[in-house]
């Protein structure tokens, strides 16, 4: 079987999960590294053992140097997922491209378009479809326990969690909690329940509390790009209410920044015949000979991040050199993003947005 040479455009705290993930796969050459930070470039490239002859600070200048190259990673801030992915597609390569997809979804479907004018391949980096608490979800799903899911409700919240950097500018990252954590669990849920086509969304968004500069304790996140004159333009609270066209409704809460007692992050559904939390083990509700019922596992449920990103890198080159179908296509992507704008507008104009 040949050996693919990975090429990662924006080598900053995500890169890092990509890269590992091609060292792991035997059928992978970690090969180029390309970031507009020079000083970061070096860093990384030392750190990987990445020759200077194959490090470059302009994605056209490496793309048009090594034509080698055949895959690609483009884990840059969100502003230039388009753009980089658009490259890179036309230069013939196959690329994973980190969530969100995009800044909105005009963008996301242009890159969906050069994709399929290129013939290549675009997954999209929803490395929550293959995490072992999805895995054991869907087991339940496919076997019919839950029946029909008609609610659910994912929240993500941080109560001091602005990454600082990038993330908090808008320009640079499309949104705050909502296009950054939201996006994490609403793709999820729509996984779980079988890509049901979303219908409308309603929502809120609010700056409040912002990045919270006067709080003395540490993040428990940081960007490497964060720095004392950080913009915050972004929200720092966002929610809402997705329509889909089977019925189910989904409630979102994600947040950087809320005054909460400790962080949350879980997902519920409800069906017909049973209900589950992932949060974060996975539990179980139902009811059987009259009793209401409450199921747990013996075995760890718990997302594991212990091999998560290696289960994405190994299923997107298993997807090139083997034709496998992609579990996490460009078409999701686009769909998600216009989940996102449906939201970000009906926050702004304060009425239900009907997605088409």
């Amino acid at each position: 079987m040949r050996i693919l040479k990975a090429a990662v455009i924006g080598v900053g705290n995500i890169a890092q999960e990509h890269i590992r993930g091609y060292l792991a796969n035997p059928n992978v050459e970690l090969y180029a590294f390309c970031d507009i930070d020079p000083e970061q470039l070096k860093k990384r490239a030392q750190e990987y053992h990445i020759p200077p002859e194959r490090c470059f600070t302009d994605k056209d200048e490496m793309l048009c140097t090594l034509p080698e190259i055949d895959i690609v990673s483009v884990t840059t801030w969100n502003a230039a997922h388009a753009e980089c992915t658009i490259a890179a597609l036309n230069a013939g390569k196959d690329v994973i491209c980190e969530k969100p997809m995009a800044l909105n979804a005009a963008e996301a479907q242009a890159m969906k378009d050069a994709a399929d004018k290129n013939g290549r391949l675009l997954e999209i980096g929803f490395v929550r479809r293959f995490g072992n608490d999805c895995r054991v979800v869907q087991d339940f799903m496919e076997s019919g326990k839950f029946g029909d899911i008609y609610y659910a409700k994912a929240t993500y919240l941080r109560r001091n969690g602005n990454p600082g950097g990038w993330f908090g500018d808008k320009s640079r990252s499309g949104g705050g909690p909502l296009i950054d954590l939201g996006v994490h669990v609403i793709d999820l849920v729509r996984y779980l329940c079988g890509l049901p086509k979303p219908v409308s969304a309603y929502g809120a968004t609010f700056q409040k509390l912002y990045n919270r500069p006067n709080i003395k304790a540490q993040k428990g996140y940081t960007s490497v790009s964060a720095g004392a004159n950080d913009i915050c333009d972004v929200e720092d609270l966002a929610t809402a209410l997705v329509r889909f066209d089977n019925g189910l409704v989904l409630s979102v809460e994600a947040a950087f920044s809320l005054n909460l007692k400790k962080p949350e992050g879980n997902i519920q559904l409800f069906g017909t015949k049973a209900g589950a939390k992932l949060d974060p083990q996975v539990e179980i509700f139902t009811d059987e000979n009259g009793y209401l019922i409450n199921e747990s596992f013996d075995e760890d449920t718990g997302l594991s991040f212990t091999g998560l990103f290696c289960r994405e890198i190994d299923h997107f080159v298993d997807c090139v050199l083997n034709g496998t179908p992609c579990r996490a296509p460009a078409e999701d992507g686009v769909v998600l993003m216009k989940i996102l704008d449906a939201i970000y507008e009906s926050a702004r104009t304060g009425h239900e947005v009907e997605i088409h």
